[in-house]
């Protein structure tokens, strides 16, 4: 297999991994509190994390004060923000819905890019914008027949897009260029340290925790943190960061087939409707930067 092939192949996986996260959080949701599950997931990922540094003789940063208030407000949003929002908003809306609407992602980012850093955007990108958008409004004001979907936590799992976008944003205004790896280390480590608190508030020893939370936890903090880290990196190294690009639009792709093969959830026309504008919305984006 050629390297280009061996490439595609990691960040199809990488990217069925974060799709995945969907399912679990939605499992999470149904037995821990959102900041102890956030918490926990931190406490797992990150002995890993370091023992990947460790192996890499990968150095730690020595950033000034200015890099650490932007390294700590993308924890607290990527990391922390989207996390808890994620469980938070999957307790009142279905996977699917969710996973539609995570998708849209690169164009959320492509949309703080151009109001917050003043980018100029070509004609491709408004169209991408136009049709995420379309698709986001498909799922979340489908009539709802079965329950299963709430306007409230479509919202929440916007707001955790956002908290995402916000992330990639920061990342852009650091002074101190920082490997992958190390970052990836900062954000786990802030993460913990941030969670923790308002963690002891939910009282988690007197929740009603299930042995399928923590499994899915557990899972969430060594298969797509740490594994889907590998994977993404492995496959980035080998192929042009345009051609990664396009394969985020597999994330909402398998999001909403793990939502009907493992949860059961069906699936309505909406959300076919919705997962079909943001799939055109992902690889237009994609192929304009290619």
């Amino acid at each position: 297999m050629s390297q280009k092939l061996q490439g595609f192949a990691y960040l199809t996986f990488a990217m069925v991994l974060v799709g995945s996260t969907v399912i679990a959080s939605k499992i999470i949701g149904g037995g821990l509190a959102p900041f102890t599950a956030a918490a926990l997931r931190f406490a797992i990922a990150l002995p890993f994390f370091f023992a990947l540094m460790r192996m890499s003789d990968a150095p730690w940063p020595r950033p000034g004060l200015r890099d650490w208030l932007l390294l700590i407000l993308q924890s607290t949003a990527g990391s922390v923000g989207y996390t808890t929002l994620l469980i938070s908003g999957l307790r009142l809306t279905s996977a699917a819905n969710a996973g539609v609407i995570i998708g849209t992602l690169p164009v959320v980012s492509a949309t703080i890019a151009i109001t917050i850093l003043g980018e100029r955007p070509r004609p491709s990108v408004l169209v991408a914008i136009a049709l995420a958008a379309i698709g986001v409004f498909a799922i979340a004001f489908q009539p709802q027949q079965t329950g299963t979907g709430s306007l409230l936590g479509n919202m929440l799992i916007f707001a955790a897009v956002l908290c995402e976008g916000l992330f990639i944003l920061l990342s852009k205004r650091l002074r101190m260029p920082i490997a992958p790896l190390t970052q990836s280390t900062l954000m786990t480590g802030i993460g913990l340290a941030v969670a923790l608190v308002p963690a002891s508030f939910e009282m988690p020893w007197m929740a009603g925790i299930t042995a399928a939370s923590i499994g899915a936890v557990v899972y969430y903090a060594l298969v797509p943190t740490v594994g889907g880290y590998l994977l993404w990196y492995g496959g980035l190294a080998r192929v042009s960061g345009a051609e990664a690009a396009l394969f985020t639009a597999m994330a909402p792709v398998s999001a909403v087939l793990l939502a009907f093969a493992v949860l059961g959830e069906t699936v309505s026309p909406y959300q076919l409707f919705g997962i079909g504008c943001v799939l055109i919305a992902v690889l237009s984006l994609g192929l304009a930067r290619k």
